[in-house]
């Protein structure tokens, strides 16, 4: 076990804040291996405090990043009060980047009520994982603990529009054309942008 908080990947700054997660992604990266990109392991002995986490800016130059993402070993919105504050630290730090949340969208279910108003001013883009373009797919790839997380992460989709400049949903290329067709259905539906990423063995 180990306390990675922060790793780069390429010119991204990545924050990783906790390994809790409401799913089991059939595809999830957790699954083959302790790290991601060449980082030292991922796995938290805990989540971090506030003081781990600047101590751990404290060794980075922000300004040599052209993103800070939070996105690790977990959903960071499990994190969820941790993930606000450490925003806005980062913001108060000479050259930080634009900031950006990588989630499942099931931050409302997650905390039993409507979140997407707390990022406001602290996240510049949230980036969802659609993972499917139907509730069945969604289901069977994701296997969320909620019945209704197809529903809750759409509405959570929507909801950030209101208080972050930039939401995009994603997929990831591992699932059929079919699925990603449909899935390009419900992001134009919603009016959000969809883009297919490729997957990281």
């Amino acid at each position: 076990m180990a306390m990675t908080i922060l790793y780069p990947v390429g010119q991204h700054l990545y924050v990783n804040l906790t390994n809790k997660c409401p799913c089991a992604c059939t595809f999830c990266i957790r699954q083959n291996g302790d790290g991601a990109y060449g980082s030292d392991s991922l796995w938290l002995e805990h989540d971090p405090d506030l003081d781990e986490i600047e101590a751990a800016f404290a060794k980075w130059d922000l300004s040599q990043f052209t993103e800070l993402v939070f996105c690790g070993y977990g959903e960071p919105t499990e994190a969820l009060p941790m993930l606000l504050q450490t925003a806005e630290y980062a913001k108060t730090l000479p050259g930080c980047p634009p900031i950006r949340l990588n989630t499942n969208g099931l931050s409302d279910l997650i905390h039993g009520k409507p979140t997407a108003s707390d990022f406001a001013g602290l996240i510049d883009t949230v980036s969802i994982s659609l993972n499917a373009g139907t509730e069945k797919e969604y289901m069977a790839v994701t296997r969320p603990k909620w019945d209704n997380a197809f529903e809750a992460m759409q509405k959570f989709a929507l909801d950030c529009k209101k208080f972050v400049p930039k939401v995009m949903f994603t997929v990831v290329d591992v699932i059929p054309q079919s699925e990603i067709e449909a899935a390009q259905a419900v992001a134009d539906r919603l009016g959000i942008p969809l883009r297919v990423r490729k997957y990281d063995s």
